[in-house]
């Protein structure tokens, strides 16, 4: 499934307890790894005395580049690189032209492209890759970087999100992970005026739930199922929380998708969640 993962670096400290979630699924994997930096085109953060050298500090990158993870990715095989460029752009550039299958990157960090890790960049990243796009917690401190255990796949009910079972399942039992789904409904703010006691969400639920249960079968996977009703970012990071999930699993694609989809909330879920997101 995964072959080659792309890894930006910015030698930032976020980048760094990145390295090795990297190193646990490149060895899992038996993949290679290109690192990726990239100079942004922005004379403003070019270090003094060097205004306007885009050459000199690409060169200069490259050379403390290839001195880098030396000993963090030991025994795995990297490519290193670096690119001048907008740096969003520079990195689906780069994974579409080398036939990437993951890219893996910090969701924030302090580093030479520090505009890429916040913000609209990430999102553009999100947007644009056509490979999985892993990122790291949305927070100053990582997990152990070791492969997950328990795995919370999101989906939403529409029939593409058989493939993504179908994907979810297979990456977790190469990983030997568990696997948990979860389908969240969002509410209505008539619900109550039109059933007092609850009928209709209930009636809204078992019919969702039945409709993933029928997801799972066509796409041959078993795994527990809960369905829940609520704000779909929180409460998909909220039953991450409660299972423990060291992985979010979820469904990603254009952001101009029809409200109420899952895929449209890949960003805040990724802003929220205390664990990993692989989006798919």
């Amino acid at each position: 499934m995964i072959k080659q993962i792309l890894f930006p670096f910015d030698f930032s400290a976020q980048g760094l307890q990145a390295v090795p979630f990297v190193r646990a699924l490149a060895t899992e994997f038996r993949a290679s790894v290109t690192v990726l930096s990239v100079v942004p085109l922005n004379l403003a953060v070019m270090p003094a005395g060097m205004d306007g050298d885009v050459a000199g500090w690409t060169r200069a990158l490259q050379s403390r580049l290839d001195q880098a993870l030396t000993t963090e990715l030991d025994g795995v095989s990297v490519k290193r690189i670096t690119n001048a460029g907008d740096p969003a752009s520079c990195i689906t550039e780069v994974a579409h032209n080398q036939g990437v299958d993951l890219i893996m990157m910090p969701t924030h960090g302090l580093g030479l492209f520090r505009s890429l890790l916040v913000g609209s960049a990430t999102s553009k990243v999100l947007h644009d890759a056509k490979c999985p796009v892993w990122t790291a917690a949305h927070a100053e401190q990582q997990q152990t970087g070791s492969l997950p255990k328990i795995i919370l796949c999101a989906v939403d009910a529409r029939p593409e999100s058989g493939a993504l079972l179908k994907w979810a399942a297979d990456f977790s039992t190469r990983v030997g992970a568990a696997l948990k789904v979860l389908h969240v409904i969002r509410p209505m703010t008539d619900w109550p005026s039109l059933e007092p006691e609850g009928g209709l969400e209930e009636h809204v639920r078992q019919a969702a739930h039945a409709k993933i249960v029928s997801l799972q079968a066509a796409a041959g996977v078993q795994a527990p199922l809960r369905v829940a009703i609520g704000d779909i970012a929180a409460t998909v990071t909220e039953h991450a929380r409660e299972e423990d999930a060291d992985l979010i699993l979820i469904g990603r694609g254009s952001l101009q998708s029809p409200l109420g989809r899952l895929r449209t909330h890949a960003y805040g879920i990724i802003q929220r969640s205390r664990c990993p997101v692989l989006s798919v």
